[in-house]
């Protein structure tokens, strides 16, 4: 909210000097957080207030030019000026640049010749002054006006404008009287209310205005017609009425339009003039009815919701309550007899409202936050009588007021209750000063305060809010600093050492990581090919999205990594290899809804089990995707070009991960969505349940690369971190393996076996069978190194040759040992696989 500091100062009387530096330090103190200060008009010089003695018309040109005769009184004080505009006459006052004088914007005014006369100076506009409004319009001033005063002095345009963050919880913040309240209670001086000047005798005038009722109590608990009659509509808005609102943001309309939003802004209640001569039959507040529809002031028939609060009269729907009035009812440039609205709507129907209609307002953004039940009357009361004054109307007596009971709510707290929670002493009688200051009525007994808030704080419900209240005016600086005391030797924990590892081993690899969105669209699942599978079912749908293209929780790392991809390869970035480790979500079957706990104690141990019973499935993975050159280019390489990236080094980026965790484990031929089906490895676990799939490795299948943008041959990784480190943390301690001080003894083995065998397998087998034979010759290492298929194998069949290293912890190993351990080997191999040993 923009607030200009010549209209708080109206209201609150600050100690001399003011400084506005200060007065930012405290508002951001209390809570009211000042994101800027802008200090305007006061680059304006030399312009002064003149009359318009005389107009000669300049004739062949394209558009009307006037030869101005304009005096700012006193002997030689006459000048002629060239100006294009057309809404003055002679004996006009208006607003006269002199030479050498300084607009808004840094722009200066000199003497110059144009249209084949001299112009020596410039009559203004509201526009060249930084007031916006019509820049084709001189501004034409009251004809009281002082002859060659300082404009900007006379028109107030210089001053301070503050550009105040109101939190939601603050509403009553959004007006100059509560952002005046805040400054008199922080300062210790006295208040003006805003809301008790300016009232007319006749408030409280007995007598109905327009008939009006409300049908729905639950939607609006106030709501106050007057009316005000015979008001000329071409009266122009008084120039310091003007200066405030555009100072505040808000643009000039009309008079009444212009009264109005000026209460909003100086009280925070929200008001709205209907034409009384477009009203037929009575009003009354309401839901909307199935099918009903309204076309806004903004030119949108607008579909209204069962839900929706609307001011209706006989014709239906004339305005959506504290959100935005109906155009058939909009007051026009021939409006004279007007029918001013107050009322105090439901803070959650309005924010429900406006939000299904996507229509925020400064009504709305009051509203929504909750205004004072008691200002309808004295607000509405000030607004007629304003337009009666200064519209040249009569206000007519009495109001129409429908109402249903507000019971003010009370909070008990004890006296004590702001020093617990601060930490700090504040004692009783503190207590009860800052919350009188605030407008409370506090009535203590034994140590327990009975606190009545008043009615412009909704806001204030709770034990805790009171003692924010007491806290913030009382200052945060007295709450005192302590560091928490940590508790030595504990460190991370297993699962944190675990990530850090694996983390840096694929940083070490070449990888880089990013951190991705975590949410998804339903459109990433079917690029995945995986729109009728598990994760589909299982993805958590978000009830209130911050993107309605997004409205998943990612049940997969992948998609980010695609994105992420290819919007650096879109930069230029073709060699890429990009890992993650974050968290997914996934619902589990028949999940129960999660129980609505008290909040005036902590749950218990059921409790937290039900809502940890209420929550999907979040675990941890860790993904990776390559693409382009996976070595960079350079000379060593002779003129050959860079090695790209393949599923091989996606396998290897897996493998990477499960070795700096310790575990042993298997890698089998893999077919899932979204890889290659021909090109895809198979992590897996076996333990006591049985074999547990770790993740997969390998090409992404051409449909996948194809439906994210990614380049060909793209290869990706993905694994459950989470199953890893349970794996890990079954293990115990990693056991350093112990260090054999004798030489090793390599054989090499080839050997037949089907070409759908998985080298895996026939590793697997190999290690098994010399674990099986118990020589004192121990296999430490099967290395793959040579895959072959071709006429010398025949067909269906291919030759898969590996390094096999043994060694002995006690001594050097003989032939017939090594021979022994290898001959067992194969022949596990062979039992398991069918494996021949090629050349037998």
């Amino acid at each position: 909210m923009l607030v200009p500091l010549s209209w708080l100062l109206e209201y609150v009387k600050l100690p001399e000097p003011v400084d506005a530096g200060e007065i930012a330090r405290t508002l951001t103190g209390i809570g009211l957080e000042i994101e800027g200060i802008d200090r305007v008009g006061h680059e304006i010089t030399s312009v002064v207030i003149a009359e318009v003695l005389g107009i000669e018309e300049l004739t062949g040109f394209k558009k009307p030019i006037r030869y101005c005769r304009v005096s700012t009184g006193g002997p030689d004080a006459e000048r002629q000026v060239i100006c294009g505009a057309t809404n003055f006459s002679v004996g006009d006052r208006v607003p006269l640049a002199l030479p050498g004088a300084t607009l808004p914007g840094g722009f200066e005014i000199g003497m110059s010749k144009r249209y084949g006369r001299v112009s020596d100076g410039m009559i203004c506009s509201t526009d060249e002054l930084g007031l916006g409004g019509d820049h084709s319009g001189i501004w034409v001033l009251p004809a009281d006006a002082p002859l060659g005063a300082d404009f900007a002095a006379y028109a107030g345009l210089r001053d301070v404008v503050f550009d105040v963050n109101v939190t939601p919880d603050k509403g009553h913040a959004l007006s100059i009287r509560g952002v005046a309240r805040e400054l008199s209670i922080a300062y210790g001086v006295p208040f003006t209310d805003p809301a008790d000047a300016g009232l007319p005798d006749w408030i409280d005038a007995d007598g109905e205005s327009y008939p009006a009722s409300i049908a729905d109590p639950t939607a609006c608990d106030r709501f106050v017609l007057r009316e005000v009659t015979g008001i000329d509509p071409d009266r122009p808005t008084p120039l310091p009425m003007l200066v405030r609102l555009v100072r505040a943001g808000m643009r000039s309309v009309s008079l009444a339009v212009d009264i109005t939003n000026y209460l909003m802004l100086e009280l925070g209640q929200p008001l709205h003039a209907f034409d009384r001569s477009t009203l037929t039959g009575p009003i009354v507040v309401r839901r909307a009815a199935p099918g009903e529809r309204l076309e806004t002031l903004d030119h949108v028939l607008r579909d209204l919701d069962p839900d929706d609060i609307c001011i209706t009269d006989s014709s239906g729907p004339i305005s959506l309550a504290g959100t935005m009035g109906g155009l058939a009812t909009e007051i026009s440039g021939a409006s004279t007899d007007l029918v001013i609205e107050a009322a105090h709507f439901s803070a959650p129907g309005i924010a429900r409202t406006s939000r299904r209609h996507r229509l925020p307002s400064e009504a709305s953004a009051r509203f929504e936050r909750g205004v004072d039940y008691e200002l309808p009357l004295r607000a509405s009361a000030r607004a007629v009588a304003m337009l009666a004054e200064l519209g040249g109307g009569t206000a007519l007596p009495g109001r129409t007021l429908a109402a249903a009971p507000i019971e003010p709510a009370t909070v008990t707290m004890r006296a004590d209750h702001p020093d617990r929670v601060a930490g700090t002493s504040y004692g009783a009688a503190t207590v009860i000063r800052r919350l009188t200051e605030v407008g409370c009525e506090v009535r203590a007994d034994a140590g327990t305060l009975t606190v009545t808030p008043p009615s412009w704080r909704p806001d204030l419900t709770d034990p805790n809010d009171l003692a924010e209240e007491v806290i913030r005016f009382e200052g945060y600086e007295r709450i005192g600093i302590a560091m928490p005391r940590t508790v030595a030797g504990r460190g991370r924990t297993a699962a944190q050492r675990l990530r850090s590892r694996v983390g840096r081993a694929l940083a070490g690899a070449g990888f880089t990581e990013v951190i991705g969105d975590p949410f998804g669209a339903p459109e990433d699942l079917d690029r995945l090919g995986l729109a009728d599978g598990d994760d589909r079912r299982r993805a958590v749908t978000l009830a209130n999205p911050i993107r309605d293209s997004e409205p998943l929780l990612r049940t997969t790392l992948l998609p980010g990594l695609f994105k992420a991809m290819a919007r650096n390869a879109g930069r230029g970035f073709a060699d890429l290899a990009l890992f993650e480790i974050g968290n997914v979500a996934r619902n589990r079957p028949r999940m129960p809804v999660a129980p609505i706990l008290p909040v005036d104690r902590g749950p218990d141990e059921h409790e937290v089990e039900s809502l940890a019973a209420a929550l999907p499935d979040q675990p941890r993975l860790i993904a990776a995707v390559l693409t382009g050159a996976r070595e960079p280019a350079g000379w060593w390489q002779q003129g050959q070009p860079p090695r790209p990236a393949d599923f091989r080094d996606a396998i290897e980026a897996a493998r990477t991960v499960l070795d700096a965790s310790g575990l042993r484990y298997q890698v089998r031929s893999g077919r899932p969505a979204p890889w290659h089906p021909g090109r895809c490895a198979e992590f897996v676990l076996t333990d006591d349940g049985g074999q547990v799939v770790l993740g997969h490795a390998g090409e992404l299948h051409p449909r996948v690369i194809k439906a994210f943008r990614m380049a060909a041959r793209t290869c990706a990784m993905e694994l459950d971190l989470s199953l890893i480190e349970r794996a890990a943390a079954a293990l115990g301690p990693v056991q350093a393996p112990a260090i054999s001080r004798h030489p090793v003894a390599t054989q090499d083995v080839a050997l037949l076996v089907g070409a759908d065998v998985p080298a895996a397998e026939v590793e697997a087998a190999l290690v098994a069978g010399a674990a099986a034979a118990g020589s004192v010759a121990q296999l430490e290492d099967v290395r793959l190194f040579d895959v072959y298929t071709g006429e010398q194998v025949g067909p269906g069949r291919k030759s898969l040759a590996y390094t096999l290293r043994f060694r002995a912890m006690d001594r050097t190993l003989t032939d017939e040992e090594v021979g022994a351990a290898r001959d067992a080997a194969v022949a596990e191999a062979a039992r398991l696989t069918g494996a021949v040993l090629r050349g037998s």
